[in-house]
């Protein structure tokens, strides 16, 4: 879990003009579903600046640091932070979503239903309008493919002028790297060249390592 110190930062800047569109997006999906939240996204992120969004299931029952960051120290968000680092892609460069972006009630943290991720497409497409350089997304596990797929049955024009491209890969999260050290490390490279394609596919520099 990210330090005391660096969480009241991450509070404080939550509405800096970097971020601030997805985090009132954030507030207003929140207000939608009384009783429920959805978390901030990390300030470290850039509206202006993403051309890649990750898309992961959803934020489970709670985040200790109240956002969805890869400063937490989940398995999952180490896992794809290091996949960042690999590739070279920078915190300003890509965003993080959720399919279902609300928390979930303690102990459904479960793949999600049909309704769930049929409730997060529209919230998913107006955060995509907030970040309109974004030409890549990344869908991370089954929940995540289901919810990109649904979103391209809309044939939204505004998606689809950008030159929008999905890309199908697996979850970052400890249930699906369960396996041998073999098999991790193909599916770290399979997650890892879905990103350098998106990353050049959107002009960004690709460290050739992983």
């Amino acid at each position: 879990m990210a330090d005391p110190t660096y969480q009241a930062q991450q509070w404080e800047r939550r509405y800096d003009p970097n971020i601030e569109d997805v985090n009132r997006l954030c507030d207003s999906l929140g207000a939608l579903k009384p009783g429920s939240t959805v978390p901030y996204i990390d300030p470290v992120h850039d509206v202006d600046g993403c051309k890649i969004v990750s898309l992961f299931s959803s934020p489970g029952s709670s985040l200790p640091s109240g956002f969805v960051s890869f400063e937490n120290d989940d398995p999952a968000s180490v896992r794809i932070a290091e996949i960042y680092e690999s590739a070279g892609l920078r915190p300003e460069q890509v965003m993080p979503w959720n399919a279902y972006p609300w928390f979930l009630e303690e102990g459904k943290e479960r793949a999600l239903s049909m309704d769930q991720i049929a409730d997060g497409v529209k919230p998913l497409l107006s955060f995509l309008q907030q970040v309109p350089r974004a030409s890549a997304l990344i869908a991370h596990g089954a929940d995540a493919h289901k919810a990109a797929r649904r979103l391209m049955k809309l044939e939204n024009r505004a998606i689809y002028k950008r030159g929008f491209k999905i890309y199908e890969v697996r979850s970052t999260s400890e249930r699906a790297f369960k396996g041998t050290p073999a098999n991790q490390e193909i599916w770290l490279k399979e997650i890892h060249a879905a990103y350098t394609d998106a990353m050049g596919r959107a002009g960004i520099r690709v460290r050739q390592t992983i």
